[in-house]
């Protein structure tokens, strides 16, 4: 996997350190999340990367557009590519890599998060 670093790093309250609240994208997500962005009729302030509870191993990634950056947001730029994550969720995604994976069935955004001790066999959910 092609490793990137995020050209800055900015947020209101930060308690952690740039290298243990990094969440890293490779090249290909970041290529696909601003296709997807220049797809938008919206204004969009970037891409937002959370978890949510729920699911059949307890949590639930979620990728969306967001329409602005809250105060107590991280935010991570990678190649002009806004990365959004909110303090709760960086907890869970803390040393993640966000990829776009293309396969002959399938294709699209996943996580590979050292954080993960189960997974469900969809690969939407997941537990800590």
């Amino acid at each position: 996997m092609t490793e990137t670093s995020p050209v800055t790093e900015s947020t209101s309250t930060s308690v952690a350190t740039m290298e243990e609240s990094r969440v890293e994208l490779t090249p290909k997500a970041v290529e696909m999340a601003k296709k997807a962005i220049a797809r938008r009729e919206q204004p969009t302030a970037g891409l937002r990367l959370g978890v949510r509870g729920g699911g059949c191993s307890g949590a639930s990634y979620v990728i969306e557009f967001a329409e602005k950056i809250r105060d107590r947001d991280k935010v991570f730029e990678y190649d002009g590519l806004k990365v959004i994550v909110d303090p709760k969720s960086l907890v869970y995604l803390r040393g993640s890599v966000l990829d776009y994976e293309v396969k002959l069935m399938s294709h699209g955004f996943k996580f590979l998060n050292p954080n993960e001790k189960k997974g469900c066999g969809c690969g939407e959910s997941f537990g800590i």
